[in-house]
């Protein structure tokens, strides 16, 4: 993935990080103070823009400040780009998965070489078929409900069939996401002195 831009902190290194003006929902929306950005150009600058620090907060870096970002679910929202290629919301193409997950409302997690990503609820019906159980049938309505119960026999009743990958489905907790995988869902402004 790109990195952005952090020469402009070397000019003006004392300007004042924002928080909770920015926001990631669960479709790859930016929001601003729960507005859907429209503006392809601010878009645009946001996607290049975003990164992460050591501490698992998510910025938009804009010039020498840093945009904190909540997020709704995740860091990063996979979109189905076509039938066979899945995108971030950033514009990047996956080009690997490391694991799969299904939490208790249904959503599918995939873990892609950036973090953990959550698929976009329009596109799941089209992965569904992706979706397997131990025989190589397609998961059928029962086997998705029960996927969705976080208990010993879920994790292992769903595989994830994707360009040749056999990845098992673990069922999560919804809360146990943003611990697991390392990120901040809201960042918070650190006093001064206080250790991150």
């Amino acid at each position: 993935m790109p990195r952005p831009d952090f020469s402009a902190m070397l000019r003006w290194p004392n300007v004042p990080n924002c928080y909770g003006w920015l926001s990631l929902d669960q479709r790859g929306r930016w929001r601003m103070r729960g507005e859907t950005l429209t503006h392809q150009g601010l878009k645009d600058f946001l996607n290049r823009q975003y990164g992460h620090d050591e501490q698992g907060n998510y910025f938009v870096q804009n010039g020498p400040q840093r945009v904190f970002v909540d997020l709704d679910y995740t860091p990063w929202i996979l979109h189905l780009a076509a039938p066979d290629r899945l995108e971030t919301q950033v514009g990047e193409t996956v080009s690997e998965l490391r694991g799969a997950a299904i939490d208790e409302e249904g959503n599918l997690l995939l873990e892609i070489p950036a973090g953990i990503a959550l698929l976009c609820d329009r596109d799941l019906p089209a992965l569904l078929p992706c979706l397997r159980l131990a025989n190589g049938a397609i998961a059928d309505d029962d086997a998705l409900l029960a996927a969705i119960e976080p208990s010993p026999a879920a994790v292992s009743a769903l595989t994830l069939v994707w360009h040749e990958q056999h990845l098992p489905v673990r069922a999560l907790l919804r809360s146990e996401i943003p611990q697991r995988y390392g990120f901040i869902a809201s960042p918070q402004v650190v006093p001064p002195g206080a250790a991150p």
